[in-house]
């Protein structure tokens, strides 16, 4: 058997995540959030006391410094975040959950376990296994 060519998987990946993301937008549209905006609000829920500085939120999410900047500030107009400034230290500042934001993360995280079960749904919960161990060895 012969190797597959690594640029082609690596091109194969690319397209899964684009679909992926197609996949899920849609659903979480419907509770008024992107995707990014979920992943921002999800990390906030598992981080301790659910504050997270902005430079972490952005390197946890994938963007840059400007780019969560840019994401943060409607998330914070439409209430589902928080800034807050951190007194020993007025360059930094925390980004924390609110209330708002948790009922929003619960409702649309319901919307988006159900589309992972369904684009997920062809693979077998071994195969399922598999794929996490390979995905996280990748990361």
């Amino acid at each position: 058997m012969t190797a597959i060519k690594q640029s082609t998987l690596l091109i194969s990946l690319i397209n899964l995540n684009t679909r992926l993301e197609k996949s899920l937008s849609g659903p979480l549209s419907l509770h008024g959030i992107s995707l990014t905006e979920y992943m921002v609000l999800r990390q906030l829920a598992q981080a301790p006391e659910q504050k997270l500085r902005r430079i972490d939120l952005a390197q946890q999410v994938g963007l840059s410094a400007s780019g969560v900047t840019r994401l943060l500030n409607p998330m914070e107009k439409t209430g589902l975040i928080d800034k807050e400034q951190v007194e020993r230290d007025a360059r930094v500042s925390l980004v924390t959950l609110t209330s708002a934001g948790k009922k929003i993360l619960a409702d649309a995280g319901t919307s988006f376990d159900q589309s992972a079960q369904a684009l997920l749904a062809p693979l077998k919960p071994a195969e399922q296994n598999t794929l996490q161990a390979l995905v996280s060895a990748l990361l």
